[in-house]
């Protein structure tokens, strides 16, 4: 690699130091692409965890082992999703008016119909058991009747009930939280099907960024060969390219026209674009009718859900025990009060674990995918940018420094190899 092919400034060039640009550009890509999986993998914690980290403050780094940045802070990242994204494209009731109210009701009344009959004979025959023995088959088939009839207009207040406190029953943020890290892998999905383009770009503009880049320290070992001055470009090299690839990707936020050029974040200009596979991806698999069924019953507001449910479901059974009222107040010693809330609490079940139905679920998707993606289509730059770029900003000086860390490590087998 020693061999001389010319001469620039008095100095002689050898072939060694031609491929340094050469070097550079593998820097850049490698590095490029180290930090782009640094960011998602691995999923789970890898090596051994220590009850502290190196650096200060934010600018800390585990020592013997890795988790990937994105999936590391889960609670924090869905959190910003809240704060950043789904804030500005809309709230829980406009989210839960697009899976439709009236669709749910009539889901229900078919799903549920047999399970509430059943809730209501079991109920009785538990608590009751001579009463519903004697009671005749056409007292039985009447009560069921009611039932029937009352059914639909029921479920659509109890949608429309809902519907009017969703805001206190639903924590959009605890649930999307929670859901992502129960998760992780669902959020590395996010952020790669929004950005693969532009972590492609990341990693293969490290390749020409680092060529161009390595002219300098191909130029510096020429009139200067000191043993340091190729790690120490190396690592700028390693450096700048995943810095520069970063700025490439969002910066500037609004367009600039110079001449001929347009200058525009590679992001950005994809609004559209990032704005349907967002939005599929909320729709489908976050902010999803069963996800939203399972916090109303089972999150820190779930009694109310149920207190809710069954204040419109008890006054409901006992219409339709009423022709039966005066046998069943007899045979319960005036309790039938609390034979009707009980049959209207345990009611809540079966009406609204219908809406956990996966298959329902993802027919009811549509109309909000539509309605995140038109929102999101319409937000100014700044604000489509900070969607995904907030979640990991803070961790952006870390990618950076890994680039520069491997930048002179491979300047080093450079030295040794080549010069």
């Amino acid at each position: 690699m020693d061999r001389v092919v010319g001469t620039w400034l008095g100095h002689d060039i050898t072939i060694g130091i031609l491929l340094i640009p050469v070097f550079s550009g593998l820097i850049g890509w490698v590095t490029n692409w180290v930090a782009v999986k640094m960011m998602f993998l691995p999923v789970t914690w890898w090596g051994i965890r220590l009850p502290f980290k190196l650096g200060v403050g934010r600018y800390k780094i585990p020592l013997l082992g890795w988790q990937g940045v994105i999936p590391s802070k889960a609670a924090k990242m869905g959190s910003i999703a809240v704060d950043t994204g789904l804030a500005k494209l809309g709230t829980i009731t406009e989210f839960y008016r697009e899976l439709g109210p009236d669709v749910l009701a009539a889901h229900i009344t078919e799903s549920a119909r047999d399970d509430l009959h059943d809730l209501v004979t079991a109920v009785i025959a538990e608590r009751h058991p001579e009463l519903w023995a004697t009671a005749p088959g056409p007292v039985r088939r009447l009560i069921h009747r009611r039932i029937d009839a009352e059914l639909p207009g029921l479920m659509t207040r109890v949608m429309d009930e809902i519907g009017g406190n969703i805001e206190q029953l639903v924590d959009l943020k605890l649930m999307v939280i929670r859901h992502l890290e129960a998760d992780p892998r669902l959020l590395n999905q996010i952020f790669l099907d929004v950005g693969r383009k532009e972590f492609r770009i990341i990693t293969d503009s490290g390749l020409w960024l680092g060529m161009l880049l390595g002219v300098v320290p191909m130029l510096v070992w020429v009139v200067y060969p000191a043993w340091w001055t190729v790690p120490v470009g190396a690592a700028l090299v390693g450096y700048l390219t995943n810095w520069l690839a970063l700025k490439l990707i969002f910066e500037p936020l609004e367009p600039v026209t110079i001449g001929p050029l347009r200058l525009h974040g590679l992001f950005l200009r994809r609004q559209h674009e990032v704005a349907d596979a967002y939005a599929t991806i909320i729709a489908y698999r976050i902010i999803t009718l069963s996800n939203v069924a399972h916090q109303m019953l089972h999150g820190p507001d779930g009694d109310r859900t149920r207190r809710l449910i069954a204040d419109i479901v008890s006054p409901a059974v006992d219409e339709a025990v009423g022709l039966a009222r005066p046998l069943l107040q007899v045979a319960t010693a005036g309790r039938f009060g609390e034979l009707r809330d009980t049959v209207g609490l345990e009611a809540v079940t079966p009406t609204v674990s219908t809406l956990t139905d996966e298959r329902f679920s993802k027919e009811r998707a549509a109309g909000l995918q539509l309605l995140l993606a038109e929102r999101m289509r319409g937000l100014s730059f700044p604000d489509f940018a900070g969607m995904p770029r907030s979640a990991f900003v803070q961790d952006e000086w870390l990618l950076i420094l890994v680039g520069a860390l491997l930048g002179f490590a491979a300047g080093v087998v450079q030295l040794v190899s080549t010069l």
